[in-house]
């Protein structure tokens, strides 16, 4: 679908009717005073400026630290659309687990011709190190962030999957506790699910992974690199939220064939390490030797059924933009079903008549580098520049294998509070999955980015994007 076409719009339907899942909060709207509303606008954001919550925009020259803009309107999804979406959501994720596991065993998949085998080949994300090793429980993907597009009434399109470690679910939780301290009478009127318990699945399915020498309740800790990530607010809530230790690599040390960490009372094993630090950095010893934020020996206590690792090292491979372009047949080749959610259609530049097609129609596609994200390193072709098109012609002649390229979607609308009243933005949407040996966990609900300038299809906090709070309606 292109983006000439008019976009869907979530809140009202062609006629200007108010769609049912947004009925009972446009009555509460209208019963509002507009100069209280602006009051309410302009306090949501001393909130998050006061809670810290920011993130950095990082460029050639520096690194800002910005407050994540945050809208109050919230985006509103009905207990149907709901359950479409997470049998699309846990038959993806089910695969995206089965489909590492095999790369790193059998490659049944390649030997089946169904995905190439030059797409693992000089792969950076792909991991020897973790061949014909099993994580415990079999899972590799502990958490998961699937983005989601939509376009239409009932469609709903993957727009990536985030399998290494998807960063936004504080967002979501503050997102709606700032809501909810703020608008406390609208949450008795609609029958929004609750997202706030989500730290404490996080702590128990976790907990559920732990490896072959744990003994008692399991030890769970955070491992950030630091106070300069731009996620670290993240790791840092996420850490207090669940009860669990936040640590950097000064913190942990290899004792007898454990992973410990400092504490009061000298030094204790660490069961499970929830880890936001890249795979390349983990290790010292095994990958960048020259790292400062990783565990020197953490791969062989790893292999050795020491400590878990979440999400599991490798796991990379199956954010490859590539590879998702492979999505529909990796579903159907673990599952023995039909993907119940699609892919956008996606061209794959390294095919020479593909990447022909890509070149001559530029100026209408999205094109973005198989290993790149948060909106840095892509070409929106219908918002660019002769010159930035120009420029994005020769990165691609020069390294087509770097790239794909999909069509410019008509994003859908949802409303976002401004001074002149309500006001369509396009959106997507990010639904947080907890996979452990005891099943597949969707928080119902997720981050909602939305591009905040009128007519952007861009909805990254990078790039100039904001969040709203997500509702679930209940039946």
């Amino acid at each position: 679908m292109s983006a000439a076409t008019d976009p869907f719009d979530e809140m009202r339907d062609p006629a200007g009717a108010v769609r049912p899942a947004y009925a009972g909060y446009s009555q509460w709207y209208d019963e509002q005073e507009r100069d209280w509303l602006k009051r309410k606008d302009r306090e949501a954001e001393a909130v998050f400026r006061r809670t810290g919550i920011t993130f950095n925009v990082y460029s050639e020259e520096a690194a800002e630290e910005r407050l994540i803009p945050f809208d109050m309107v919230p985006r509103i999804v009905s207990a149907a659309e709901w359950r479409k979406l997470t049998k699309g959501i846990e038959q993806r994720v089910r695969a995206l687990n089965a489909f590492i596991h095999d790369l790193y065993h059998r490659q049944e998949i390649i030997r089946a011709g169904r995905v190439p085998e030059r797409l693992l080949r000089d792969n950076a994300a792909w991991l020897p190190d973790m061949v014909g090793f099993t994580p415990p429980g079999g899972v590799y993907t502990h958490i998961v962030g699937i983005d989601l597009v939509r376009t239409g009434p009932n469609d709903f399109f993957v727009l990536e999957d985030n399998a290494r470690t998807p960063s936004g679910v504080s967002y979501m939780l503050e997102n709606r506790e700032t809501m909810m301290a703020m608008f406390p009478e609208l949450f008795t009127r609609v029958g929004v699910e609750t997202v706030s318990d989500y730290p404490r699945k996080l702590a128990r399915s976790l907990a559920a992974c732990a490896p072959p020498k744990c003994k008692g309740k399991p030890t769970v800790a955070v491992l950030t690199p630091g106070i300069y990530n731009s996620a670290y607010y993240e790791h840092a809530f996420l850490a207090d939220q669940m009860g669990a230790e936040l640590v950097e690599a000064p913190d942990l040390r290899v004792i007898d064939g454990r992973v410990a960490m400092r504490t009061t009372g000298g030094y204790e094993p660490v069961d499970v390490l929830y880890r936001r630090v890249d795979d390349e950095y983990l290790d010292p010893l095994s990958f960048n030797p020259d790292s400062m934020l990783g565990v020197p020996g953490i791969m062989d206590v790893y292999r050795s059924g020491g400590i878990t690792i979440a999400n599991a090292p490798g796991t990379g491979i199956a954010d490859d933009k590539a590879i998702y372009s492979f999505m529909p047949d990796i579903v159907e080749f673990y599952t023995g079903e039909k993907p119940l959610l699609p892919n956008v259609e996606t061209h794959r530049c390294a095919d020479p008549e593909t990447l022909k097609y890509v070149l001559d129609n530029l100026a209408e596609l999205v094109v973005k580098e198989v290993h790149g994200s948060g909106g840095y390193g892509m070409l929106v072709g219908p918002t660019s520049s002769r010159r930035e098109i120009a420029d994005f012609r020769r990165k691609l002649v020069a390294n087509p294998d770097n790239y794909i390229a999909q069509p410019t979607l008509a994003l859908s609308t949802c409303p976002v509070f401004t001074r002149k009243g309500l006001a369509p933005r396009h959106v997507d949407l990010r639904p947080f999955v907890l996979v452990s040996p005891e099943g597949v966990e969707i928080t119902p609900g997720g981050l909602t980015r939305v591009a905040l300038k009128k007519g952007s299809l861009v909805v990254n906090s990078s790039q100039g994007g904001g969040t709203k709070d997500t509702w679930v309606l209940k039946d």
